[in-house]
Parts: C-alpha cells; sequence; structure tokens
C-alpha cells in the first residue's frame, strides 16, 4: 500500500514539476559581513499552486529511506548531522536548508538543461530521487569538498520522465561555494565565486551573459552634451543602471541579482547581512499575475514567491518569511539538541494571514 501512495504522490509531484517551466523561478545571492560570516539567502516561486511548504526540524541518527519513481525503496542512510529546512509538497522533499556545521543547500528548477541519469530499478539500494537530494546533503556532510567526493556514490534520478530537472547551490561555513548540475548523467561542479544563482540556462552561460551589461555601473550619469543648445542628463537616481534588465526571466534576474549584491552595502555584522538580503530580494518576488494569461492566474496565493530564505552560516540561523506573512521568522539551530530532538514538521505559517499592526492615536 506504501508503493501505491507513494506512486500516486509521484504522478501529482512530476505534473505539477512538469508543468513547471513558465511559474518557478528562484533567485539566490550571498553577502559577507565585515566580521567574515557568510549569508545565503534565496527566493522560492511557484505561481501554479500553493505548494504546501513547512519547515522541518531533521535530528542526528535520523534514519531515512530514500524514494525512487518506483516507490519508498531507495538508498537508506542515517543522518550524521542535525538541520533545519523548507520542504515542498512532501516532507522529505527538501529544497532548502541549513545543518549544524554550517552547510548550506538549496535546489533551483532547472528545466530544459538538466540531464540525470536513467532510472534502473537494480541500483535502487544508491538511489535517490532529485527533490531529495539537499536532505541527503545536509544530514551527511559539513563541507563542500565531502560532497564532490561522495556524489558519484549515488545515483539521482528524477521522480517520473515527465518531471523537469533541478541543478543545486552547496555552500560551507568556510566560504567555499559552488554549483551542481547534472548533464549527460554525470554530475558536474562549478565554483560559484559570484555568489549568484537562478534557473536556465546553465551556469556557465549565465556568468557569460553578465559581459553583456558591462556597461552598467552604480551612481549617477554625467550630463551628454550632443550640441550647443541640447544636452541630455538622467531624468532621476541610479541612471548608471539604466537598461538592467527588468523581466522576471532567469538570465535577467540573474543580472540583477549579480549587480544588487555587487553594489550593496557591507554590513559589520552577519544579523545586519541577513536583513538586507531580505531587502534585496524583495525585488524578485514576483506578483501572481505576471507568468499568467489574463484571467488564469490562481487566486489562492498572493504572490508566486511562496517564501524567502536566508541562512546565516557563522551564527546558525535560519531565517524566514512568506506571501502570506512577510515577518521575519528565525530557527535557531544552537537551541537544538540534535542528540535529543524528534523529527518534526510544522507549517511555515500557523495562518496564512499577513498580520498588520493597528496604530493608535492618542
Amino acid at each position: 500500500m506504501k508503493n501505491i501512495k507513494t506512486g500516486t504522490l509521484f504522478l501529482c509531484c512530476a505534473a505539477l514539476l512538469a508543468t513547471a517551466t513558465p511559474s518557478e523561478a528562484c533567485t539566490g545571492i550571498s553577502l559577507k559581513s565585515k566580521d567574515g560570516s557568510i549569508v545565503l539567502a534565496r527566493t522560492c516561486e511557484w505561481g501554479g499552486s500553493n505548494l504546501e511548504s513547512r519547515y522541518v526540524i531533521v535530528p542526528r541518527n535520523h534514519t531515512v529511506t530514500s524514494t525512487t519513481p518506483s516507490g519508498q525503496n531507495g538508498l537508506v542512510y542515517t543522518s550524521k548531522y542535525g538541520y533545519a529546512g523548507i520542504s515542498v509538497v512532501q516532507d522529505s522533499f527538501v529544497t532548502e536548508g541549513l545543518n549544524e556545521a554550517g552547510l548550506s543547500a538549496g535546489l533551483f528548477f532547472f528545466p530544459g538543461y538538466g540531464q540525470y541519469e536513467t532510472y534502473d530499478s537494480g541500483k535502487n539500494a544508491s538511489t535517490l530521487v532529485d527533490v531529495e537530494l539537499v536532505g541527503w546533503i545536509l544530514a551527511n556532510f559539513s563541507t563542500v569538498d565531502q560532497v564532490r567526493e561522495a556524489i558519484s556514490d549515488v545515483h539521482i534520478v528524477a521522480t517520473s520522465p515527465q518531471a523537469g530537472t533541478a541543478h543545486w547551490r552547496i555552500a560551507d561555513a568556510s566560504g567555499k561555494q559552488v554549483v551542481l548540475e547534472i548533464t549527460g548523467g554525470e554530475p558536474h561542479f562549478f565554483d560559484n565565486k559570484l555568489g549568484v544563482l537562478t534557473n536556465a540556462p546553465g551556469f556557465e552561460w549565465q556568468m557569460t551573459n553578465l559581459n553583456n551589461y558591462v556597461n552598467l555601473f552604480p551612481g549617477q550619469t554625467k550630463p551628454n552634451k550632443l550640441t550647443d543648445e541640447v544636452t541630455l542628463s538622467q531624468f532621476g537616481a541610479g541612471a548608471g543602471f539604466l537598461g538592467i534588465p527588468g523581466d522576471v526571466t532567469p538570465p535577467s534576474r540573474f543580472v540583477r541579482a549579480a549587480f544588487y549584491k555587487a553594489t550593496a552595502p557591507q554590513y559589520g555584522t552577519s544579523f545586519e547581512t541577513v536583513k538586507e538580503t531580505f531587502q534585496i530580494l524583495n525585488n524578485f518576488d514576483i506578483p501572481i499575475g505576471v507568468e499568467h494569461e489574463i484571467g488564469q492566474a490562481p487566486a489562492d496565493i498572493p504572490s508566486a514567491t511562496q517564501w524567502t530564505t536566508s541562512s546565516d552560516q557563522s551564527a546558525l540561523r535560519f531565517y524566514y518569511r512568506t506571501a502570506w506573512n512577510s515577518t521575519i521568522r528565525c530557527i535557531d539551530l544552537n537551541a537544538i539538541n540534535f542528540d535529543k530532538v524528534a523529527y518534526q514538521v510544522h507549517p511555515l505559517d500557523k495562518v496564512q494571514d499577513q498580520p498588520v499592526e493597528m496604530i493608535k492615536v492618542k
């Protein structure tokens, strides 16, 4: 019965992911504070329906049986590290998280460009689906190099042939950050020295595409005298960024994220930096109507950006806010005894309703 239920769930997930191309849009950035702390933040968009996202607390020594396209019969492992993260659709589908060693990992949709290896039921003992890879990484490793070494030990496959593909951002407390992409059935790691990630096309193409915007610079433009009688001048502040792409496609978001990150002020502490990441990522919230035909947008979600997170790798704090409640909430991993805490899953919002503070005037 478990396999029947799992198979049915996979069909539902596959249908959701297969139609995700026009509505799935994740944007990731990282910032470094003056005290050397590194903060990784990202958005998660899905404009089709409520992802029913929840936060997950996973203790040490928690045994996991991974899922495969044929059921919950894949790789079995026991967590070495405790972690906090956010899952979508199903509890085990952790999309973003931070473990107690300061390792951060996140899944970003990558439609049309990833190519996983073909599922082989004979390799189930070392197989897991792509949407469970983040959980495996956070539970087992403390550094990027450890993930690099171990990735060849597992077989990463899609939930079904109809499902889309993903790529991943992985970063450790030393500051090392990589992008993992699987193409031609083989994993490839790219050093992410820029600290930005969106979706398709691939990371190397996105980095090359930045050269198309070499003319952009922060600040103001100087007046341009065309003739003795005609001088052109900027309409307002920030004209140095005139021409930066403003649409919600992944290449355009990558460019904006790169320049907003590069020009952001550097704050003294990681907590100040966390707050700055949320301010920057405000610019990547996608209104629900942008990606749909007129009258076709779903009415049950207020934004395609369903949640935004920020991970403080030094203070070991995992922050999030949602489309339903913009209040920033924090899970302090230092306050959790991962030897004793129970595995648990909770909705991101107890009530999906934006709190409003009434101002009393005397």
